[in-house]
């Protein structure tokens, strides 16, 4: 019952944290493309990104040296100068330094709540607890864009978007603060190499397949948040405030399916069958993507809605598979699975600023189809826990 009701606390935090995080992420692109052309657009987000990977990789010496409380502190301090910051730059060369702060920021904040979230974990109930701490995260997630359009103002100013953003990472700060005692426990961390760490997501089958689900999910995500939102509105032709509404409904899947396939997964089947039914769908909707040119907000609302159901598959499956796998001290791990989210960004970014070269954007949503295949071996490489 103690476990239960420090993993409420926390719970809470990761749907305020949520809302921080997700409030400026469908509009970072547009905010971007209003000073740079859409090309340099991906270029923006492969180096803030890039940046975000390294910061990754070292981020456990940090936690083992002060603890993963003070580091929080110290991230979400960070997280909230970048995003007032952001209000402030005018200019490409400080915008690029405060949007990779913010991206480093946002990713390392998730790692320090990883390892909150399994302090607390034991293997019984890892898919449950996995999937509800992301389920409170994904609720935060529904209501920011429906928030984000709200506080858009006129044709391009976004500047609320980031000081309401700040805000919800401040009373993040306050929150983790007053139930310091309650979230908070002493943990001697395995003090393995990073060569060490990497040697084992190659060597064990499991680790290696998840680690490339994960990346490919994340894949898929960079050509959402970073081209679909600049598809739909530049060249669909939606405005932000159906789009807003529109990216708040897609997003009820995360929170719909997460839980029961957590549960399902603990109980009676293992988690490959799930994910393979996750990357299908997520496969099918880049080639929707493609192929649909409809101004339709119902019908794009829709296939933005059958994307997530796959995702969330994938995403719950791969939380359920990789804590059953990895312990609490196990910090390394736990940070170098968090690296496939830079990674699947960076890539994700890389391959839209070379496509969009020679071709119109609609086709990297081709391209990302015929990549995102190779997922599919990925999983086959995954032992079942079932």
């Amino acid at each position: 019952m103690k476990n239960n009701k420090n993993l409420l606390i926390l719970y809470i935090t990761s749907f305020i944290l949520g809302i921080s995080t997700a409030l400026p992420t469908y509009i970072n692109s547009s905010f971007i493309e209003d000073m740079v052309s859409v090309r340099a657009v991906g270029l923006f987000f492969l180096g803030g990104y890039l940046f975000t990977f390294f910061a990754m990789i070292f981020f456990p010496i940090l936690i083992k040296k002060v603890g993963n409380f003070f580091s929080t502190k110290l991230v979400v301090l960070l997280n909230a100068i970048s995003l007032l910051m952001l209000v402030i730059v005018k200019t490409p060369l400080p915008l690029f330094f405060f949007f990779s702060l913010l991206f480093i920021t946002s990713q390392l904040l998730w790692i320090n709540m990883d390892i909150f979230v399994e302090s607390f974990t034991d293997n019984a109930n890892t898919g449950k607890v996995r999937t509800t701490f992301f389920t409170f995260m994904n609720l935060g997630w529904i209501f920011s864009p429906t928030i984000a359009s709200l506080l858009v103002r006129g044709e391009n100013d976004y500047s609320l978007v980031y000081i309401a953003s700040a805000i919800f990472a401040g009373i993040f700060y306050l929150v983790i603060l007053y139930y310091k005692n309650k979230i908070s426990r002493s943990i001697e961390y395995n003090n393995f190499t990073i060569k060490h760490v990497f040697s084992d997501f190659w060597h064990d089958h499991s680790l290696r397949g998840i680690y490339f689900a994960s990346f490919f999910l994340n894949f898929f995500y960079a050509s959402a948040v970073v081209y679909i939102p600049i598809y739909l509105n530049k060249v669909i032709g939606l405005d932000w405030s159906v789009l807003g509404i529109m990216f708040s409904i897609m997003l009820v899947p995360f929170v719909l399916f997460e839980i029961p396939a957590g549960i399902i997964a603990d109980k009676r089947l293992g988690e490959k069958e799930m994910m393979t039914i996750g990357a299908f769908i997520v496969f099918l909707s880049f080639v929707l993507f493609f192929s649909v040119k409809s101004n339709n907000p119902f019908l794009w609302g829709a296939i933005l809605f059958f994307s997530r159901i796959g995702a969330a598959l994938i995403e719950a499956m791969r939380e359920s598979r990789f804590f059953k796998l990895v312990d609490v001290e196990d910090v390394s791990h736990i940070n170098v699975l968090r690296t496939s989210h830079p990674l699947g960004y960076l890539v994700g970014a890389g391959i839209g600023a070379l496509v969009l070269s020679f071709y119109s954007i609609e086709f990297l949503f081709l391209f990302s189809a015929i990549l995102f295949l190779y997922c599919f071996y990925f999983i086959f490489l995954i032992k079942d826990s079932k």
